[in-house]
């Protein structure tokens, strides 16, 4: 633990890195609060979770649709300008499903004001991570910086819920969700003033394709093992709720995904401080190997305490396989498709997360919740045995990724 800490105290002392950490952290804080705060505005606005739940789908469809039409123009052009438009049109675009609930107008006119507050939405988690290819030329160091970003967006994940959680508890959905707007409008503003545009670099005059950094065939691989990982974490997402509320306590779930955000942010910063000699496709596939365990061990867990273990455990590998899979899209992308391959990146993720979220519930609803965890540990492990592919490919073949 001393070698970690070291390594980490070092790390950290390089140029502007604890700064940037810092930023990615607090500019990111509207990842975690959002679609939690627009969710439950809409519910006590519109009196039920299927409009709420259609309009917080369409949100999330666009961001994943607009991603990487973002991340192309960024490569482009840079980052500024999306920036200046998205710092605008974003809270608008948010404060029109307030303003639009709240004068009792249409639903259509809501879920167009939730697409539009989607396609705007501004890209900074994209960018960090690009910034952090750019920052480091070193694997290793990238490496680290990848996993202690996953970190940061487990503490997101558990920071921005829990505020808005306390919010709806004093004073309401139509606060909790008008503080997620000004959250908005102020981390793009610390992002823009921040060192992290100082790192974007951006390559002119580079041959560009149609199909962008979805020509590099490794690349397709990934994402599609992202896509079945992502689904597994849909499932759990699904599953938790499901699993407390068959036990009569539907408070259970909330603490049960603090559980497993908890062990991914240990295993992040666990993953990002040791040094491994595999390279970085075989930790990939490692990771999501192991966690087929875990994530079949919900199906047969059955005490609550034991079950929070096994949560934790299955959170555990949830960092380090999302910050292996940062490396190896930083590794694999041809350098003037480093921002949109990060796009393509988080639109796999969250269209993952969905369909694991749609296809959760309808097992549930059939088979029952166990099944659920069954299911997503079988993909899982089959995605595992697909990033095996990419650790049995000949490292030179991405090298060109680099140049």
């Amino acid at each position: 633990m001393n070698r970690i800490a070291r390594k980490y105290v070092e790390f950290v002392r390089q140029p502007d890195v604890a700064r940037l950490l810092v930023v990615a952290l607090l500019a990111r804080m509207p990842v975690g609060m959002v679609g939690f705060s627009m969710l439950m505005f809409l519910r006590e606005s519109l009196g039920n979770f299927a409009l709420a739940g259609t309009a917080a789908g369409i949100h999330f469809v666009a961001i994943a649709v607009a991603a990487p039409f973002q991340g192309r123009f960024i490569d482009r052009h840079g980052p500024h300008r999306l920036l200046y438009v998205t710092s605008l049109m974003q809270p608008l675009a948010l404060l029109a499903i307030l303003g639009s609930v709240k004068l009792h107008l249409a639903f259509p006119l809501v879920a167009a004001s939730a697409a539009m507050a989607g396609m705007f939405a501004s890209p900074i988690t994209t960018l960090t991570r690009t910034v952090w290819r750019h920052r480091f030329e070193r694997e290793e160091d990238r490496r680290t910086a990848f996993a202690l970003d996953a970190v940061t967006i487990e503490l997101n994940f558990t920071l921005g819920p829990a505020l808005i959680a306390t919010i709806l508890a004093t004073a309401g959905a139509t606060a909790a969700f008008g503080v997620s707007i000004a959250v908005v409008a102020g981390a793009v503003a610390i992002f823009m003033f921040s060192p992290a545009l100082r790192y974007f670099r951006r390559e002119s005059g580079a041959s560009r394709h149609l199909l962008g950094p979805l020509t590099e065939p490794r690349l397709w691989t990934l994402f599609v093992a992202t896509f079945g990982l992502t689904m597994g974490f849909g499932f759990l997402e699904v599953g938790y709720p499901a699993y407390a509320t068959a036990l009569g306590a539907p408070a259970l779930a909330g603490a049960l995904l603090a559980v497993n955000s908890l062990g991914s942010a240990l295993g992040g910063a666990l993953y990002g401080g040791l040094h491994f000699k595999a390279p970085v496709e075989r930790q990939f596939a490692c990771a999501l190997g192991l966690m087929v365990l875990p994530l079949f061990l919900h199906a047969i867990a059955g005490p609550v305490a034991l079950f929070a273990i096994v949560a934790f455990f299955a959170g555990a590998l949830i960092a380090p396989s999302i910050a292996a899979q940062s490396v190896l899209v930083s590794r694999l992308a041809p350098s003037h498709y480093a921002t949109e391959a990060f796009t393509w990146s988080s639109t796999f993720i969250v269209s993952g997360i969905g369909a694991g979220m749609a296809l959760g519930g309808h097992v549930v609803e059939a088979l029952g919740v166990r099944y659920a965890f069954v299911c997503a540990a079988a993909i899982v492990g089959a995605m595992a045995l697909l990033a095996l592919s990419l650790a049995r490919t000949p490292h030179g073949a991405g090298a060109r990724a680099n140049e």
